[in-house]
């Protein structure tokens, strides 16, 4: 038993958010190894553990990040370029994401409201138009920047397990930022960064049987305004699935 009430363990996990910008100060390998020691605080299935973590920081975060930048660039030039050009581009495929297609694709219609919204409340604090598509372009390169923060996390899951595996992953995750945030550390979980599995692994020794889920920045935030945007959060009854009437 512990002395933490269920008021206090609300009001500390509604406390966390997503930084989107970091000071340079670095993280200890100490404070890096108890917040994954926390994430492995979570209920696994069968115990399995069946995801994998690669600590990027130092020289191979930053070779990370301009191999990342890079590769953007070459996807915004290749707008609004011709025929020739892309078929270039499909042949070389430098830009193109190899490995989790999806995240590139528009969000389902029932999902689609809510990503709208997140993004025209965010850009708006940063006074970003919808019109301005280079102010656009380049909050987003923010992301191959990992926002600036000195380590970022890539976590791997087993293929074996699919969907099950991502679940775990999921839990290892939240365990994870809620450690990071009781320390005072910010984070900021990836998807961005997860169209690039091969860079990653160019950087790790991963085994085949895993894939790359997402990436999460981690460091200490700045003041930077950005780091002021709370995301409006879900009422319970949003998410919870009606009982069928029975006739």
């Amino acid at each position: 038993m512990t002395n933490f009430s269920g008021t206090d363990f609300s009001n500390f996990a509604a406390s966390r958010h997503s930084t989107r910008d970091f000071v340079s100060a670095p993280v200890h390998p100490e404070i890096i190894e108890a917040i994954i020691a926390d994430g492995l605080t979570a209920p696994s299935w069968s115990n399995t553990r069946p995801f994998m973590v690669a600590v990027a920081s130092g020289e191979t975060r930053d070779r990370l990040s301009v191999e990342f930048l890079n590769r953007w660039d070459a996807v915004k030039k290749l707008r609004g370029e011709g025929l020739g050009a892309k078929l270039k581009a499909a042949f070389n495929r430098y830009g193109l994401p190899t490995s989790n297609w999806l995240i590139s694709k528009p969000y389902h219609s029932d999902l689609a409201p809510r990503a709208q919204r997140i993004g025209k409340e965010l850009y708006g604090l940063m006074g970003i138009e919808r019109s301005d598509k280079a102010a656009r372009d380049a909050a987003w390169s923010r992301n191959y920047e990992f926002f600036d923060a000195p380590v970022e996390l890539f976590v791997f899951t087993h293929k074996s397990l699919g969907k099950f595996a991502a679940s775990d992953a999921g839990l290892f995750i939240q365990n994870l930022m809620l450690g990071a945030h009781a320390r005072g550390l910010g984070t900021c979980a990836q998807g961005a960064v997860a169209i690039w599995e091969d860079a990653v692994r160019a950087e790790f020794d991963v085994p085949a049987e895993y894939s790359l889920l997402c990436g999460i920045a981690l460091g200490y935030p700045s003041d930077d305004k950005v780091n002021s945007f709370r995301a409006n959060r879900l009422n319970p009854s949003d998410i919870t699935v009606p009982v069928r009437t029975k006739a």
